[in-house]
This record gives C-alpha cells, structure tokens and sequence, in this order.
C-alpha cells in the first residue's frame, strides 16, 4: 500500500502541469492524504490565486467524499437530492469538477485538486495525476 509523501505528491503534480502546460493553460494542483491534510500546492506561473484555494478544497472534497467532485454537480443543483451539500462544512465542499481521489486496494489513500480553467480541463489536469499514480502501481 502506498502511502502519500511530497515525493509522490511532486510526481502527479508534474504529470498534471505537464498536462496544463499542453492544454496552454496555467493551473494550481493540490495533492492531500487520507485525512485532507495538505501535502502539495503548486501554482503555476500566472494561475488564478483564487484557484489556490479552490483546488485545494476540490482535493479536500474528494477525500472526504471518496469520490470525484465532478460526481456531485447532478445531485446538488435545485431540488435534487443533495442540493445545498455546498453550504456544509463551512462552505468548503467543492460541487464541480477537478478533484479525484488517489485509490488503492479499494482504500482513498489521497486525492489531487486542479483549478484554474474550465471545468472539463480542471478534469483533464487531475486525471493527469491520476494516471501517473496508477502508472507507478
């Protein structure tokens, strides 16, 4: 079982900036552990500051959640079942696209957190991480 350290931390955020770098977008990728705790934040240059934050609550999110963040914008628009899970948490579940979470075994080990674009890239950039993760298995 693998267990999140900077030194992976700082892989899957190379596999994700290069993939930011190739979209033609700047990104912030967050990489946490098991627990939410911050391992990795890593700004690109002329990446929005608010999408610090942002991609860290989406690496947050996922963790807590164990699932992607992309798996909760049906459930929580007006009057479908989760609608208002944002206001929880103090505000910090993220509700779109560009958490996943780092899984192995069947156990969340961590998650990464991309922001900076639109959403479908913030998604592309995550997974970028995803699959270095899953390539070093």
């Amino acid at each position: 079982m693998s267990k999140m350290n900077l030194e992976l931390a700082k892989q899957l955020i190379e596999g994700a900036e290069k993939k930011g770098t190739d979209l033609g977008i700047s990104m912030v990728i967050s990489v946490v552990d098991e627990g939410g705790n911050l391992i990795a934040v890593h700004r690109m240059d002329d990446a929005w500051l608010a999408s610090v934050d942002i991609a860290q609550n989406k690496a947050w999110t996922s963790v807590a959640l164990k699932m992607p963040t992309s798996n909760l914008a049906e459930a929580t628009v007006p009057h479908a079942e989760l609608y208002g899970l944002n206001t929880t948490n103090n505000g910090r579940l993220v509700l779109f696209g560009g958490g996943i979470p780092l899984v192995e075994n069947d156990k969340v080990i961590g998650a990464v957190g991309a922001s900076g674009s639109a959403v479908e890239h913030d998604i592309q950039v995550a997974q970028a991480a995803v699959d270095v993760f899953e390539s070093g298995k």
